[in-house]
């Protein structure tokens, strides 16, 4: 048995039953099946004897069962309708719900050529020249743009539809119930939770929102000028209001001359050296710290340009940046309850309170756009 099979055998996957599996649904001899990637999603590489990495397997993994994101299915079904627009996504191409082969329910989608960059990365080596570094903002945001321009209705039965003041206030309960586990009192991302109470702004229209729109979630391509090959992880996707993406990718990025908020008085309340070194980093540079180096658009540029594509004014922009700080908070802090359930202690989190601490000054506006 190789390593590659020993791993996957460790997480319930049958790797010999899922490549008989494939290759009579591809219609393609299978060669090799490997482990990419394990976090929310299990995700398998499936390399055929005439294209080689073609294919990949997805099967829930971690937390997929909570109200965060769509059942599996779901997901396929949006691949499915994306595959009719310009947005650029994996093509879906099995559905299986036969959980006896990979231990779940599992879907196939083409393999993306490229790279994502995560949290506190760098970009790919080639994309570090300056003009390259404008380019990948410009790429991402026109992907974007380019997700928020479909028909929504395409999607009705697939995305649930939620307005915003709902999706204010499924945050604000998410917090509660998961504060009441961990014990945690949080005072800026509660305060953070009320002014965006007080200040929900009427939504101008609805669109396709992918949910979790970041540097991490859409492949670049390409020898030298970064291009978008494809957005991933739809687990996400609602129809709703658009800016509320807009803001959250913008959270992801960093201008020059930011304000780098202290998190010196986290180091009573939080033991791991570790992890405050991290947030450290985060205040300093950012979440992704490609975006304040030279060359990168700035946020207001990112704007325009997303103005311009899509038509839509990036009004009420303070609310909507405070809004996906304190949602991502809000998650994290749910994930966080999760693991203190099963595993009766998960650490501290400290992401969580810096966080909410910005999703507070967004709000009072330390950080204009």
């Amino acid at each position: 048995m190789t390593d590659d099979a020993t791993s996957l055998a460790a997480l319930g996957v049958d790797a010999s039953a899922l490549e008989s599996v494939l290759a009579a649904e591809l219609d393609e001899p299978v060669v090799e099946t490997e482990l990419l990637h394990e976090a929310l999603n299990l995700s398998i590489g499936v390399s055929t004897a005439e294209q080689g990495l073609a294919y990949v397997v997805r099967r829930p993994h971690k937390l997929r069962d909570t109200d965060l994101v769509a059942d599996l299915e779901s997901e396929f079904r949006v691949l499915e309708r994306l595959a009719d627009t310009t947005v650029d996504a994996p093509e879906p191409v099995l559905y299986c719900d036969d959980e006896t082969i990979v231990g779940a329910p599992f879907f196939v989608m083409t393999h993306l050529e490229g790279e994502s960059t995560s949290v506190g990365d760098p970009l790919p080596q080639r994309f570090q020249a300056e003009s390259a570094r404008r380019t990948v903002g410009e790429e991402l945001v026109d992907a974007l743009a380019d997700v928020h321009s479909v028909d929504p209705d395409s999607f009705a039965g697939v995305c649930e539809r939620v307005p915003l003041r709902e999706q204010l206030d499924r945050d604000r309960e998410r917090l509660d119930t998961a504060t009441s586990v961990t014990g945690r009192d949080l005072p800026a991302l509660h305060a953070a939770g009320a002014w965006l109470h007080e200040n929900v702004p009427e939504e101008p229209d609805t669109a396709l929102v992918h949910g979790d729109f970041k540097p991490g979630n859409v492949f670049l391509g390409g020898p030298e000028a970064p291009r978008v090959t494809g957005v991933v992880d739809w687990e996400t996707a609602i129809v709703g209001d658009p800016l509320t993406e807009l803001g959250y990718f913008l959270l992801y990025w960093r201008d020059p001359g930011d304000p780098t908020p202290s998190v010196d008085d986290l180091d009573g309340e939080y033991a791991s050296e570790d992890e405050l070194a991290g947030i450290r980093e985060t205040a300093e540079h950012g979440l992704c710290p490609f975006t304040s180096e030279p060359g990168s658009p700035t946020r207001r540029e990112l704007v325009a340009r997303y103005e311009e594509q899509t038509g839509r004014v990036f009004e009420h922009s303070r609310f909507y940046r405070a809004h996906a700080a304190f949602s991502l908070a809000t998650v994290w802090e749910d994930i966080h309850r999760h693991q203190v359930e099963s595993a009766g202690t998960a650490g501290e989190w400290p992401i969580v309170e810096y966080m909410g601490r910005v999703a507070e000054r967004i709000a009072d506006g330390d950080f204009p756009l």
